[in-house]
Formats: C-alpha cells, sequence, structure tokens
C-alpha cells in the first residue's frame, strides 16, 4: 500500500511539473511618434515583395547559439510573419525619413500608381542573445524617377541592450532602421 502510494504521488508530481510552457510574443516595433501629414503632391512608394531565408521564415524565434547551431524555443514566438513584419517596419522609418505619409507595405499597395517601389531580399536575419540582431538585405529601388532601377547592400548589426528575446527583437527593429 505504501508503495502505491508513493508511485501515485511521485506520478502526480511528474506530471505537474510538464505543464504548458508560457509563450511570449515579440514584435519588430517602427519610430515613435505621429507620421508626417498628407500632402497632395506626396511620393507613393510600396515596399514589398520580400524575400526571407526559410531558416527563418517561422513564428517562432531563432536564436544562433554558435556558427553552426540554432535553437528554436517555442515558448518564443513573433507575433506577425517575419515576411509582414520587415517591410512594415521598413515603411514606417522611410515615412519617416522622406516626410511621406503615402509609403505602404500591404498588398493594397500594389493596387496605387506607384513613384517608386523598394524589394527586399533579406539574406540574413540572425537572432542572438549574446551578440544581437545581425541583418543583411539585398535591396531594389524602381519607379518612375529611376531609370534602370538601383540596387544595393545593407548590412547591419545591432547589439542588444539586454540578453532576452524582447532584447534581440528590439535589436532587430533598430538594425531596420538603419
Amino acid at each position: 500500500m505504501n508503495r502505491l502510494v508513493i508511485v501515485a504521488a511521485l506520478l502526480a508530481a511528474s506530471c505537474s511539473l510538464g505543464g504548458d510552457l508560457k509563450e511570449s510574443f515579440y514584435v519588430l516595433s517602427g519610430p515613435e511618434g505621429a507620421p508626417p501629414a498628407a500632402s497632395g503632391d506626396a511620393l507613393v512608394i510600396f515596399v514589398g515583395p520580400v524575400a526571407v531565408p526559410e531558416s527563418v521564415d517561422r513564428s517562432q524565434m531563432v536564436l544562433q547559439n554558435s556558427a553552426n547551431q540554432v535553437d528554436l524555443p517555442e515558448e518564443h514566438r513573433w507575433a506577425e510573419p517575419l515576411k509582414t513584419a520587415i517591410p512594415r517596419v521598413v515603411a514606417e522609418h522611410l515615412t519617416r525619413l522622406l516626410g511621406t505619409p503615402r509609403v505602404m507595405s500591404s498588398r493594397l499597395g500594389t493596387s496605387v500608381d506607384l513613384d517608386y517601389r523598394v524589394a527586399l531580399e533579406v539574406q540574413r536575419f540572425e537572432s542572438s542573445l549574446r551578440d544581437g540582431a545581425a541583418v543583411d538585405v539585398l535591396w531594389t529601388l524602381t519607379g518612375k524617377r529611376v531609370p534602370g532601377g538601383r540596387s544595393g547592400r545593407s548590412s547591419v548589426r545591432e547589439a542588444t541592450s539586454v540578453p532576452t528575446p524582447q532584447g534581440v527583437a528590439a535589436a532587430h527593429s533598430r538594425a531596420l532602421a538603419r
């Protein structure tokens, strides 16, 4: 009888330890403050399409441990797909930088008469609790005033202010602003 009580107690204890993980969701953020006021002659810019490496194109935050090892912690997730978040944040920053409120990243922007389109191919989107964020993006600018278009590469590293997933999300937000 004592053995049965001990086994039952151990079973109950082990079941209570295996509870559900509390998930935390993170977003990439744009600049704070109100966007510029609309004017009739404002440029119309669309940010997209955006390609993201398959290795990070998932809801879990992919944390780099070393050059060849990553962790996919189930409890740390992006609140929106990176293919949606990255162009949204870039559009928000371009809005502030250029002083035009008509920078968009949603599919609705494809049906508007555009002045410019910015296509992004994310080559690297690394997240590390120790090293912060590393973003490497190929960009192509096309439009009415850019005959033949222009292309370039932006590579940015941003340290985390705190070595947490939230700190990594903030570092990525800062990296996309540069």
